[in-house]
């Protein structure tokens, strides 16, 4: 297997904005062969699909993910589906799994009844779609990957996100919602093209930008990782919870947050109270943190399950139909 720069990779999956100059310095390498090695990891497909994490719940925005069962039968009709869905205004979020359940899609609606309308409209006009469990985030605990390097002063440019929950709901102005729509067209998008595409001087343009991510209605750009090229393991692990108290359950974000493979939490309604994304180079790690964590918490919970999670095909936290006046307008000027 080839060898790639995983603190090169930590940096830029962290912050997908973050410049040569700042990656440079963190690596105490040239910006010339950081720029060389970031072409070998894009070339690659190393890593993908940047993305900004806005907070939907500022939008007045309610998450939900379902979980399909038996969708497709061979690689031809699952590409044909999961194009045909990647063009889904509705559609927040695709990923495949490897186990009990094929494929997860995403979907942000401002109340359950708005999304069983548009849902039901997508399982009945896409073949394969029949059995399926559906589950509310209530909120997404997001932590940076810490086991793709041991150098501390790296590892400490990741942060925690928290997103979703009980948040007053924002009302956005045109020149706020424009450069929105820009960002999640092209996160990585430099702040004078940012102000032209979004019809603004560069100083408003800037301002905006600054005050979203001030406000955290923006709580970062990252970078989507292609795991399996990098050799990566990575899982899914669901908790059914029961006895819960403040304290142990404060204990158990604590435990999440300082488990440095742990990359993602959600809590939940549904079939199941908590999902735990798990990554390691080692997989009797994954192994480990799951004994570990069922005897840390043994009171706490009632029925485990884990699933391999196998690839992003498309993640973002806003949905696009959300600007749908405006939206085919903006894509055409972003050709």
């Amino acid at each position: 297997m080839v060898k790639f720069d995983h603190e090169l990779i930590y940096l830029q999956s962290e912050n997908a904005r973050m410049s040569l100059k700042e990656i440079s310095h963190h690596l105490k390498k040239t910006p010339q062969r950081v720029k060389y090695s970031l072409s070998v990891l894009e070339k690659e497909d190393i890593i993908i699909n940047p993305y900004c994490i806005f907070d939907y719940s500022y939008f007045g925005l309610i998450l939900f993910r379902v979980y399909f069962k038996s969708v497709y039968i061979n690689e031809q009709e699952k590409e044909r589906m999961i194009n045909e869905l990647n063009d889904n205004m509705y559609i927040n979020s695709i990923y495949e799994l490897t186990g009990e359940f094929d494929l997860v899609i995403e979907f942000a609606f401002p109340n359950p009844s708005k999304f069983n309308k548009e849902f039901k409209k997508i399982v009945t006009a896409t073949n394969g779609l029949n059995e399926y469990k559906i589950i509310l985030n209530l909120v997404t605990y997001n932590y940076p990957r810490n086991y793709l390097t041991k150098d501390f002063n790296v590892q400490g440019i990741g942060m925690e996100k928290i997103i979703g929950g009980d948040r007053e709901r924002e009302i956005f102005n045109s020149n706020e919602r424009k450069i929105i729509k820009n960002l999640i067209l092209n996160p990585r998008i430099r702040i004078n093209e940012l102000a032209e595409k979004s019809e603004l001087n560069v100083k408003t343009a800037k301002s905006i930008f600054r005050n979203l991510m001030k406000k955290n209605i923006i709580k970062g750009f990252k970078y989507n990782l292609d795991t399996n090229k990098l050799g990566i393991h990575k899982s899914r692990l669901f908790l059914k919870l029961h006895n819960l108290s403040l304290e142990r359950e404060s204990e158990l974000m604590k435990y999440m947050l300082n488990t440095k493979e742990i990359v993602q939490a959600n809590k939940t309604v549904g079939d199941w109270d908590m999902e735990i994304d798990i990554e390691s180079f080692d997989k009797s790690k994954i192994r480990y943190l799951i004994t570990e964590i069922r005897e840390k918490f043994i009171d706490m919970i009632e029925r485990i399950n884990l699933i391999e999670f196998y690839k992003y095909y498309k993640r973002s936290y806003l949905p696009s139909y959300i600007f749908k006046d405006e939206y085919d307008k903006i894509v055409v000027l972003n050709k």
